[in-house]
């Protein structure tokens, strides 16, 4: 067992679990100074009861405000408390609740769940969502079949490290061993300084990485210091186990993308891209707005609603473009040549959004994207309209993606104008990692629109600065970590 991690119980006497272990009563990590100095662990919090200001409660509540990585942390501690929280997830893992339980004939079940894992392997899918939404080390999970025939998730628990039936602890020991040895969980290696999640959706057909650039993004962050760990969607419930997380997954504010932001933020991680870069950047109409109050230049733009769309019309001309309000990837923006498709598109569109923007057409070879983080350029690219196409990316009906060509310049090759505009609408929503969209019509730039979490590909954005774009971005990352911690501290 790592000398950095440390397990806390109601009782070191009642636990024999592991051999050579540190283990060390709750009242212990909570009175010894030798505790309070301690740097860099993990603590895994198996007290009987996390009731608001018992011990157990309070191991986590002063773990977080060392610096110590708590297992469940504070917010966990309250999840399992929240009747809301409860019921959200039950309902998020309905499916799964009723083909697990769906053999019991009583009108009650309970769960005991061991780091992710019950002793009868059928309800292991189960048990190990409910691990990660909730992180507590050891869990009891009430079910009940309600009056209409479904089973539901009724309260969480912990379990005490003394209240493991005898039967149970040769099972809870493996699976221990199993965990801290196993791809479910890194240790953090002497050398890294802090930890670092990369949020990555494994099946995205359109990702704002490849794995190209991941790889990349992880050999970066382990040079400056991070040991990185990739997570997906159902391990929200890790976050308090980690320093940063940079999100690598198509944000948007009604997905979990934004949910993980905000814990993190809430835990007090460092976050790229932070929960209101995500809110700012992904609705249009918002950004008109912003550009159009702050005199950057852009596309004549209006927004549409049932009752002005003649009026817009009439402003505009057509072609015109036509855009919801947090479409990604160039999905929900609609060119209309004429009467006919413009109505009609307005009309599909609103189905979704009660205001769209309609943009004036600016044709171009190509658009400008320029990569800005935390107030500077980091890359610059062209990206070519697709053959006869009026798009970078042309979509078709078969959900199959065509891409344009690309070009990446060095920022000194880039026109002054296109930089200096790219960082004013920037700037205006943070300093964030931000890919702004240009076109150029002469001696004249227009902003398009700022997109949080921008395309970094491997051998596209990446094609000047090759490993030097990862490291400026890593290094950043580390120097926001070390400033909170020193904050911290």
């Amino acid at each position: 067992m790592p000398k950095h991690v440390i397990f806390v119980v109601d009782d070191p006497g009642d636990w024999n679990l592991w051999e050579g272990a540190e283990i060390v009563s709750a009242r212990d990590y909570l009175t010894q100074p030798r505790f309070m100095e301690m740097r860099s662990i993990h603590l895994f919090n198996l007290c009987s009861s996390y009731r608001y200001q018992s011990l157990g409660y309070y191991v986590s509540l002063l773990a977080a405000a060392r610096g110590h990585k708590p297992l469940p942390s504070v917010r966990a501690v309250h999840d399992l408390k929240s009747p809301t929280i409860i019921r959200l997830v039950s309902e998020e893992l309905d499916d799964l609740i009723q083909r697990s339980l769906k053999p019991i004939r009583s009108s009650e079940f309970v769960l005991s769940i061991y780091f992710g894992s019950n002793l009868a392997k059928r309800y292991d899918q189960l048990s190990l969502r409910l691990f990660k939404h909730f992180q507590s080390p050891f869990l009891q999970a009430r079910f009940v079949h309600s009056n209409k025939g479904r089973w539901v998730l009724h309260s969480l628990s912990p379990i005490g490290a003394s209240n493991i039936p005898e039967e149970h602890r040769a099972f809870v020991e493996q699976r221990a061993l199993e965990y801290f040895g196993g791809p479910q969980r890194r240790i953090r290696k002497n050398r890294c300084r802090y930890d670092l999640a990369i949020l990555i959706d494994r099946a995205a057909k359109s990702a704002p990485s490849n794995a190209r650039a991941l790889k990349q993004f992880a050999r970066a962050a382990s040079k400056v210091g991070f040991d990185v760990t990739m997570i997906d969607r159902d391990d929200i419930g890790r976050l308090a186990e980690f320093d940063a997380l940079f999100i690598r997954e198509t944000t948007n504010v009604n997905h979990h993308t934004y949910r993980f932001a905000r814990r993190a933020a809430a835990e007090g991680l460092v976050v790229i891209d932070d929960p209101q870069s995500i809110v700012l950047c992904t609705n249009k109409v918002f950004l008109a707005e912003l550009l159009q109050k702050n005199g950057v230049p852009a596309p004549k733009s209006l927004m549409l609603h049932r009752g002005n769309a003649d009026e817009v019309l009439e402003a505009l001309g057509l072609p015109c473009v036509l855009k919801e309000p947090d479409g990604s990837f160039s999905k929900g923006v609609i060119k209309v040549t004429t009467l006919e498709e413009f109505h009609k598109s307005v009309e599909e569109l609103m189905r979704k959004s009660e205001l769209l923007i309609a943009q004036e057409f600016l044709p171009t070879d190509f658009d400008w994207r320029i990569g800005v983080f935390n107030r500077h350029p980091i890359f610059a690219s062209r990206y070519y309209m697709v053959k006869k196409h009026w798009q970078i990316i042309k979509h078709t009906d078969e959900g199959k993606s065509e891409l344009g060509k690309f070009a990446t310049l060095p920022i000194e090759e880039v026109p002054k104008g296109v930089v200096r505009a790219a960082l004013r609408a920037a700037n205006l929503i943070g300093n964030g990692l931000y890919g702004v969209d240009l076109k150029q019509v002469g001696d004249k730039v227009y902003v398009i629109e700022v997109n949080d979490n921008p395309n970094i590909d491997g051998g596209v954005e990446d094609q000047v600065a090759k490993e030097g774009l990862y490291l400026t971005i890593m290094e950043e990352m580390m120097r926001r970590v070390e400033v909170a911690k020193g904050a911290r501290r």
